[in-house]
């Protein structure tokens, strides 16, 4: 099945629905980036750090992928709730190819500009070494990533988070195996150390990539040919731009903050920035309800936009008002309790234990709030009308 009509039915069931196989598969890499850092960690303090200073520069690669994965589901999820299906695949089919395009050029940039970046960030030279050897490899996961992102972003638009959630699954899953084989050299492989855990992303994403593109393309017929006139293929990116570029400019608010935190805290040492790290990994566990949450909620809102139902529009919102913010506080109170056991899970060093620490005990009771401004910028971008999400993170 390439998806469900979620202009019909029962709005709660829909979201719950949608949410928690995208929840599932949101843990899951979740949990293997935590793991990842753990193995990370194993190699020393140095290589903790060196990976938590690439974290801004990652996030802001990743909040360019997932504007285009925003334009992506808005524009896909309202052309099947108007009934329009050709031009769903080709929206899908043209902003992937756009999202590859994007990315490549981030590689070329970012690469020769590693050094410069990161003795902006505050990196020492003995951390630079390490970051080059992290970077150098893991900017070739951008292109692959925001292709895979584009096209599963097209079939949630189509009410199918099940599939995503799948797909996400196995390259976690298929990441995590190599995680460990490439960074620590096992199986006759070469001991890579962090280049390994950059490469275990490429190569874990390329096999999802391909497997995704022949399954979507070749099985449920939801992809286009990329051959197509150019005016057609520029119509697609314009149409799918006018969300994308907001949404790109909303989810690089947070990248470009924590990069501005990583140089402060740069100035208290390694430790500080290896504590900061932990705590960057854990959070996004934390928000996995809230990131589904939003994730389903711009297909939702494309297709009742598309399909003319705007009484389930306003169910859905007080749906997701009360869920973000009972369950954040019951969730700030858990973290709160449970951060020093967390952070000694990765290091017993007291200095990295006691950054990790608090940072969860003063972030955590935002989480709620947080939540909530994501999804009603999600349903924002959903519904074609993205520069309200801008001004709202902004504020």
């Amino acid at each position: 099945m390439s998806g469900y009509d979620l202009t019909v039915g029962p709005v709660s069931a829909h979201l719950r629905r949608q949410a928690l196989p995208f929840s599932v598969g949101l843990v899951t890499i979740f949990s293997f980036e935590a793991i990842d850092l753990y193995f990370i960690a194993q190699l020393g303090g140095a290589e903790l750090a060196a990976v938590s200073f690439a974290l801004p520069v990652i996030w802001l690669v990743y909040g360019i992928g997932i504007g285009l994965e925003a334009g992506v589901a808005s524009c896909v999820s309202r052309a099947v709730g108007a009934r329009e299906e050709q031009r769903a695949r080709r929206l899908a089919t043209d902003s992937a190819v756009l999202g590859v395009l994007v990315a490549t050029a981030l590689l070329l940039i970012g690469t020769p500009l590693i050094e410069p970046t990161f003795r902006l960030l505050g990196a020492t030279d003995e951390l630079l070494p390490i970051i080059r050897d992290y970077m150098e490899v893991w900017y070739f996961v951008a292109p692959l990533d925001m292709a895979l992102w584009c096209i599963l972003a097209s079939i949630r638009a189509r009410g199918n988070s099940l599939l995503e959630s799948k797909i996400i699954i196995a390259a976690a899953g298929l990441n995590l195996v190599l995680d460990p084989i490439f960074i620590f050299g096992l199986f006759g492989f070469p001991r890579l150390e962090v280049a390994g855990a950059a490469l275990a992303t490429v190569v874990a994403t390329g096999v999802m990539l391909a497997f995704t593109l022949w399954h979507l393309g070749r099985r449920l017929g939801v992809l286009a040919s990329p051959l197509a006139p150019l005016a057609t293929i520029l119509d697609s990116w314009r149409h799918m731009l006018q969300i994308g570029i907001p949404a790109m400019a909303t989810n690089a608010i947070v990248p470009l903050s924590s990069a501005i935190v990583v140089s402060l805290i740069a100035a208290y040492g390694v430790d500080a920035v290896a504590g900061y790290g932990i705590a960057m990994r854990i959070e996004p566990m934390a928000l996995v309800p809230f990131y589904a949450l939003s994730a389903v909620s711009s297909p939702f809102f494309g297709q009742n936009i598309g399909g003319g139902h705007f009484d389930r529009l306003r169910e859905a919102r007080r749906i997701v008002t009360r869920f973000c913010l009972v369950f954040g506080l019951l969730l700030a109170l858990a973290a709160s309790l449970a951060a020093p056991f967390i952070a000694r899970w990765y290091t017993e060093d007291p200095a990295i234990v006691e950054m990790t620490t608090g940072y969860i005990w003063l972030v955590a009771w935002s989480w709620g709030a947080y939540g909530l401004v994501m999804s009603v910028n999600a349903s924002f971008n959903g519904s074609g009308r993205p520069l309200p999400a801008v001004v709202l993170s902004s504020a």
